[in-house]
């Protein structure tokens, strides 16, 4: 099954591919999000390195749990043929109320058929008070009005 916009990418579709990754992780769904990968899906994320859809869906099932009140966003930083690199940002606070706001940057591959097949993200944890946030939307998707990384100065 494809999955629109398919490489090779241009500034338009890369943005759009980026927007639309965001847009599923802030549903914090598994199971939606793991739709996006190729069934055979080869990802690192930070030290913990993963492969295949069952993986993806374990992997943030147990991220979201411990992730609360989870807010991201991705902007484009450069995109080839068929790779797109993206920077991100993403704040929550654990069960015990302490904030977070995760600097990272992924390198995502796609296949033909737009699912990515590979994904490499480095993260690292700023710890931030609650009135240091800035992602201040209600759970899901970010409102299409609400500012990116670059407008708010991140």
């Amino acid at each position: 099954m494809a999955r629109p916009p398919l490489p090779p990418f241009t500034a338009e579709t890369a943005a759009q591919k980026a927007r639309m990754a965001e847009d599923a992780w802030n549903t914090q769904d598994p199971e939606k999000v793991s739709l996006a990968y190729t069934p055979d899906s080869v990802w690192r994320n930070r030290s913990e390195f993963l492969q295949g859809r069952p993986a993806i869906v374990a992997f943030l099932t147990g991220k979201w749990a411990k992730e609360v009140d989870y807010r991201l966003i991705k902007e484009v930083w450069a995109f080839s043929d068929n790779r797109i690199a993206v920077r991100f940002q993403y704040e929550c606070h654990d069960g015990a109320g302490n904030w977070i706001r995760a600097y990272g940057n992924e390198n995502w591959e796609f296949d033909e058929a737009g699912l990515m097949r590979r994904r490499e993200a480095s993260i690292n944890d700023v710890a931030i008070t609650a009135a240091e946030r800035k992602f201040l939307w209600e759970k899901g998707p970010r409102p299409a009005d609400y500012p990116g990384l670059t407008a708010l100065g991140l």
